[in-house]
């Protein structure tokens, strides 16, 4: 059976913004989101046993060895970003992804000060005509709707917080959000 899947070939180099086109051709997508595994690659890979079955994994930073070892185990794309503690230059800071009809901007959130408030992070979402934006830093799992966009904030994996991941469902222009604790 043919691949339902259009990935892109490799994803650009540059750390700026890298747009791609990942469609399907038809049905729902299930996405892991992951972030902030710090090294605790075993529970990133438990998230991924417990969600599973899903058609991506998208790790939000600071953990790109963890994302690294995810990809190369798992036979599921992992899509990912640079978080502030992620020191491999060849990682994007930010993507924004067309998944069928849905777009979604996916960044750490400390460039957009995500600690100090949501004001950065939903400009830069607003500016890529997102309808979904993920992002991490925080250690806070969260899921909430504010100017038409939907913002999911997944948590932690990193051990001696309260770990947790989301899943995220993508139909057509459509999108929800759920949190799971590990």
């Amino acid at each position: 059976m043919e691949n339902e899947w259009a990935l892109p070939e490799k994803f650009s180099t540059n750390r700026a913004r890298t747009t791609s086109q990942l469609s399907r051709h038809e049905g729902k997508m299930r996405l892991l989101v992951i972030s902030d595994s710090h090294g605790n690659y075993p529970h990133a890979l438990r998230a991924h046993q417990l969600a599973s079955p899903v058609d991506h994994i998208i790790h939000l930073g600071d953990g790109a060895e963890d994302a690294r070892l995810m990809e190369q185990l798992l036979e599921v794309p992992v899509l990912r970003v640079a978080g502030n503690c992620d020191a491999d230059p060849q990682l994007p800071l930010e993507l924004t992804l067309d998944f069928g009809g849905c777009r979604i901007f996916l960044t750490h959130g400390n460039r957009e000060l995500v600690k100090s408030g949501m004001r950065e992070l939903i400009g830069k979402g607003l500016e890529a005509k997102a309808r979904v934006v993920l992002y991490g830093h925080t250690h806070r799992p969260a899921v909430h709707s504010e100017s038409g966009m939907l913002l999911v904030n997944p948590g932690t994996l990193k051990q001696g917080f309260p770990e947790s991941y989301a899943i995220l469902t993508v139909t057509g222009t459509e999108a929800r959000a759920e949190i799971f604790g590990l």
